[in-house]
C-alpha cells in the first residue's frame, strides 16, 4: 500500500471515530435530558398523590364516572361510601406487609346507589380466622386503588381454585357473582376496635425517584465521550498540521 493510501485510510478511521464520538455525546446528552423530564413528571406525581391522600374524602365514583377513572388522576384519592358489607362473598388475597405474611380481606360493599365496591378491609395473619364485617348500614372511608389484574408475587390468580395473589376486581367480581361493580377497590382506613378485625390503613405509598441520579450519570458519560472525542480531534489536527 502506498503512503497516500495509508494516509487516506488513517483519515477515514479518524473521521469515523469523530462521528462516533459526536453521536455518543448527542445520544448520552439526550438520555440525560429525558431523565430530567422524568424527574419533573415524578415530582408532579408525588405532589399530586400527596394532595389526594390528605384531602377530605369525596363520594366514591358511580357508574357514570367509571370510564374516566385512571391511575394518573385517581389513584390514592380519598373516598367515602355508604352501604352494607356482603360478608358471605368476601375474598382472601395473599399479602406481604410490615406485619408479616397473610391475607387482605376483600369484602363487597353494596352501596345505597345501586352498585358494589370491593373494599379491602385490611390485613389478617395467615393463621387468623376471618372476622365478620360490621353488620348493618356502614360508612367506609379510604383510598381509591386501581385494580390489579392477572396476579402478583410472580404467580397468576387461580379463580377456579379461589387462590388470589392480586386484587383483580373484575375476576373477583365474576367469581363472586357481583354486578355492577366499580372498576376500582378501596383500601379502608384503620379503625380502632376489635383486635380480631382486619388491620386497615396499611397502604404503602412509595414512588422511587432516582431520575436525578440517572440524569447526572448520563451527563457524566456524555462529558467523558466529549473529552474523548476532543482528544481524537486534537490528535487529527496535530497530525495534519505537522504533516503539512
Amino acid at each position: 500500500m502506498t503512503s497516500g493510501g495509508r494516509a487516506a485510510r488513517s483519515r477515514g478511521s479518524t473521521l469515523g471515530l469523530l462521528l462516533l464520538g459526536l453521536v455518543a455525546v448527542a445520544a448520552l446528552t439526550a438520555l440525560g435530558v429525558w431523565q430530567l423530564h422524568r424527574l419533573a413528571w415524578k415530582q408532579d406525581l408525588i405532589a399530586a398523590v400527596d394532595a389526594r391522600i390528605h384531602a377530605d374524602p369525596v363520594e366514591a365514583a358511580g357508574p357514570e364516572s367509571w370510564g374516566a377513572i385512571n391511575a394518573a388522576h385517581d389513584a390514592y384519592r380519598r373516598v367515602r361510601a355508604e352501604g352494607r358489607f356482603l360478608d358471605d362473598r368476601a375474598t382472601l388475597v395473599q399479602a406481604a406487609t410490615g406485619l408479616g405474611s397473610g391475607y387482605w380481606v376483600m369484602t363487597p360493599f353494596e352501596t345505597g346507589n345501586g352498585f358494589t365496591i370491593l373494599v379491602n378491609r385490611g390485613f389478617i395473619p395467615a393463621d387468623q380466622k376471618q372476622a365478620a364485617s360490621p353488620a348493618g348500614a356502614q360508612v367506609v372511608t379510604g383510598l381509591l386503588r386501581i385494580t390489579e389484574p392477572k396476579g402478583g408475587f410472580l404467580q397468576a390468580n387461580d379463580p377456579a381454585a379461589d387462590h388470589w395473589h392480586s386484587r383483580d376486581v373484575a375476576a373477583i367480581a365474576q367469581k363472586r357473582g357481583l354486578a355492577p361493580v366499580a372498576p376500582y377497590f378501596i383500601d379502608a382506613d384503620a379503625t380502632p376496635g376489635d383486635p380480631d378485625q382486619p388491620v386497615g390503613g396499611l397502604t404503602v405509598i412509595d414512588f422511587p425517584n432516582n431520575h436525578l441520579v440517572y440524569a447526572l450519570t448520563w451527563f457524566a458519560l456524555a462529558g467523558m465521550a466529549a473529552v474523548g472525542t476532543g482528544f481524537v480531534a486534537r490528535d487529527a489536527w496535530k497530525a495534519r498540521y505537522w504533516n503539512s
